[in-house]
């Protein structure tokens, strides 16, 4: 059985979906915030957190790990040079979901997901 396996799905098709993950993952890292719909957003949280988590041991597996979850290389660099290395006391809850409002065109709820400093 495969218990507490389950990742929301999103509307998606499988591909489209990771893609738009790792997109949405490397732009929160480039940019340490973003605003998105609260659903992305938590799916955002866990990619995120796992690459953190893995930037944060040193070696070159760290950074091919890390790169299969982010393609742009400037970013990558970012991330093994500025961001693991703030997080380096830290165990985990690297990022922070703040619910926003609600969006004019169909109702969905907004949240903004950050890096905590």
């Amino acid at each position: 059985m495969r218990h507490k396996i389950a990742t929301g799905k999103l509307s998606r098709p499988t591909q489209h979906r990771l893609l738009m993950l790792r997109g949405a993952t490397t732009d929160l890292l480039k940019y340490e915030s973003i605003q998105t719909t609260e659903a992305k957003a938590k799916e955002i949280k866990k990619m995120t957190e796992r690459a953190i988590t893995t930037a944060k041991k040193p070696g070159i597996n760290s950074k091919r790990l890390a790169s299969k979850i982010i393609a742009d290389k400037s970013v990558l660099k970012k991330l093994f040079e500025e961001i693991a290395p703030r997080y380096e006391s830290r165990s985990g809850g690297y990022t922070r979901i703040t619910k926003s409002t609600k969006r004019k065109g169909d109702g969905a709820s907004i949240a903004i997901i950050e890096l905590v400093s």
